[in-house]
């Protein structure tokens, strides 16, 4: 019987602590999405992002840029904000080149750096990699790479990638499709990302104060 309470109890606990991470979910509303929309005039492209640790070299996150009708960053469960970023549901929104920067540049420090492979897409691939984005919902800690991997099989000519809760081994799979690029971004600054988070925001906000 006390193991079944306990049993009970924990799943309880368990249940408030999902509720609680939903409720906190950021969520933009239209206006403030349509505000910063941006449309990359470059192909239509997919970018995924793995954060790796420098001594490790073990995964620490997984997150991907949509280029479709506007540019987006898949971003589950992840950690970056900033005042002019717009996110709703672990979608961020208006991802000009300023914002892309300071995003790989949070997460590139002294203990981790950022590998990124791009492959280009046709419009209506990248446009089903973007629907799938928007109406995926939060997601819960530790399910980034899951997350990432599901959004992916649902656009066509990426079913073949399998589900998993490594970002280094989606890498592994998602390099291994024809036509993917490799580039890798380090930084030396602090190990502490949130440092990276505060800083990568004050330079947005001198950039939209100067109209940039």
């Amino acid at each position: 019987m006390r193991l079944i309470v306990f049993r009970f109890s924990a799943l309880c606990m368990f249940a408030l602590a999902v509720a609680g991470c939903a409720t906190q979910q950021p969520y933009a509303d239209d206006a403030a999405i349509a505000a910063v929309s941006y449309r990359d005039s470059g192909p239509a492209s997919l970018t995924l992002y793995t954060m790796v640790n420098n001594r490790t070299g073990k995964g620490g996150h997984s997150a991907l840029l949509i280029n479709a009708s506007e540019r987006v960053i898949f971003d589950p469960a992840g950690s970056f904000h900033a005042d002019i970023v717009p996110e709703r549901n672990d979608v961020l929104f208006g991802i000009t080149p300023a914002v892309e920067q300071a995003y790989r540049s949070a997460h590139a420090r002294s203990t981790f750096h950022v590998d990124m492979q791009t492959i280009e897409v046709s419009p209506a691939q990248a446009e089903a990699a973007y629907r799938v984005a928007l109406h995926n919902g939060g997601v819960a800690g530790g399910l980034c790479s899951n997350a990432v991997a599901n959004l992916l099989r649902q656009v066509p000519g990426f079913e073949s990638l399998g589900p998993t809760l490594y970002p280094t081994r989606l890498a592994e799979e998602f390099g291994r499709l024809p036509g993917v690029t490799f580039e890798q971004y380090f930084e030396d600054d602090s190990a502490d990302l949130q440092d990276g988070l505060t800083q990568g925001n004050a330079a947005l906000n001198r950039l939209a104060k100067t109209g940039g």
